[in-house]
């Protein structure tokens, strides 16, 4: 609960984490560094070069307070001021009111405290010239500015460290990112060879990278290959169940074809139940991966069905069309086939269906909706799992299948990386079942 505030302002992102993880220890000892070092080190050394400087100072000063005139100390500070490289002017202008301290000047403060503890009568100090250190002391004969070299205070271009750690800090982390992408990049490209298995395409994939991720490569292709396996079994398995079921249901067929059409008709309709229910389950349990990725328009799809609809007399509509109507990739058998479902739901438990088609640049949804009874919403989970029938929340007199037709369209769903949603229709106040695709 503390440190929740963390994982949620962490970035999302495997790369931004990385980064995160290299840019932040080469910035924290950078800082420690800088404050051990700078504040420890330059300041020690500023201390001591000052120091010395105070004692050339105090010895300009007692030379101007022995003279017995001001004219007298000025002939003295001269050849003293020229011969310790220290400028003189007595009595000396106004000064500052305040000591000049830059806020960039990291040794400023150093400079001055040692410069007010060696000289009794310092008044002002100015540091306003990065270059230059003016001071100004009162003596017997006035005011005397004294005016000399940052240099000889304190170490030249303090910054440099700075400068210095700064940029190889972050050569080094450039450095270190490019071998760290080389090593995330396998997991990435596992991760998205993975996601598209999710949605029904087979990416090529070769394992690359450090030990362990070439392992869970291995172990990643090794899945997917016993999926496939097992896929193609049940296909072949289906396939001779079909063969093997269809071949007397058809003798059957034609046996009762012989007798009287009033003794055959039960027959006949229970031949046909058995017929419906086969290609229920062959429906159900049919390899969508046999149904290419072809780029098409899902509209197209939509007026096909709707073409289909009318061609038999079904009470079918438009709901809309929304979107560009630009070709992408999808399985269209399969969508076809939960179109389908879906539309044949509609009416079986209700009058009247709108179909529609929605396409962002994120997903493609198609939605169904009817006037019938629709479903309970905390019914709406059990209605897509395969095998359940809720014929006591819908309509007993148009009859019933096996529950397979809304599984069926969420596995189809489930293929191309979506989803089945269920709700109620605001249109015609019944069933609003929605197929949401990824793209």
């Amino acid at each position: 609960m503390t440190f929740r505030w963390i994982k949620n302002a962490m970035p999302r992102g495997i790369y931004a984490r990385a980064a995160l993880i290299l840019v932040f220890p080469v910035v924290f000892l950078q800082l420690l560094v800088s404050v051990v070092f700078i504040q420890r080190h330059f300041d020690g050394v500023t201390r001591l070069m000052t120091s010395a400087v105070n004692i050339d100072l105090q010895f300009l000063i007692d030379t101007a307070n022995e003279a017995d005139t001001a004219a007298q100390a000025r002939a003295a500070l001269a050849p003293l001021g020229q011969a310790l490289q220290i400028s003189t002017a007595l009595p000396a202008p106004a000064p500052p009111a305040t000591d000049i301290n830059p806020f960039v000047d990291l040794t400023g403060a150093t400079v001055i405290d040692t410069l007010r503890s060696g000289i009794a009568d310092l008044q002002v100090v100015s540091l306003e010239d990065r270059g230059r250190v003016a001071l100004w002391v009162t003596t017997r004969h006035g005011l005397l500015e004294m005016d000399l070299s940052r240099r000889r205070m304190s170490a030249s271009n303090p910054h440099q460290l700075l400068v210095i750690m700064v940029v190889m800090g972050a050569l080094m982390t450039v450095v270190a990112y490019i071998f760290l992408r080389n090593q995330l990049r396998p997991i990435k490209r596992m991760a998205q060879a993975a996601a598209d298995y999710g949605k029904g395409r087979i990416t090529p994939y070769t394992p690359t990278g450090a030990v362990e991720v070439r392992a869970a490569g291995m172990a990643f292709l090794d899945m997917r290959n016993r999926l496939e396996r097992q896929t193609q079994s049940r296909t072949m398995m289906l396939s001779g169940v079909s063969h093997d079921l269809r071949t007397p249901l058809t003798r059957l067929r034609l046996g009762l074809s012989m007798l009287d059409d009033a003794e055959a008709a039960d027959l006949l309709r229970d031949v046909d139940d058995m017929q419906k229910l086969l290609d229920a389950f062959l429906d159900f349990a049919r390899n969508d991966a046999a149904d290419n990725l072809e780029q098409v328009v899902p509209a197209a799809i939509l007026r096909d069905v709707l073409h289909d609809a009318a061609r038999i007399g079904q009470n079918v509509g438009l709901a809309g069309i929304e979107g560009p109507e630009r070709a992408i990739n999808l399985r269209p058998l399969a969508i076809r086939r939960a179109l389908d479902n879906l539309v044949g739901n509609a009416l079986r438990y209700g009058t009247q269906a709108l179909v529609g088609v929605s396409v962002t640049e994120r997903a493609v949804r198609f939605w169904v909706e009817d006037d019938g009874p629709g479903i309970p919403p905390e019914l709406h989970e059990d209605a897509i799992n395969p095998f359940v029938r809720l014929d006591p929340a819908r309509n007993q007199d148009k009859g019933s299948g096996v529950g397979l037709g809304l599984a069926i369209v969420s596995d189809v769903a489930r293929s191309h990386g979506g989803a089945l949603r269920l709700g109620k229709s605001s249109t015609l106040g019944g069933l609003k079942a929605e197929l949401i695709i990824s793209r």
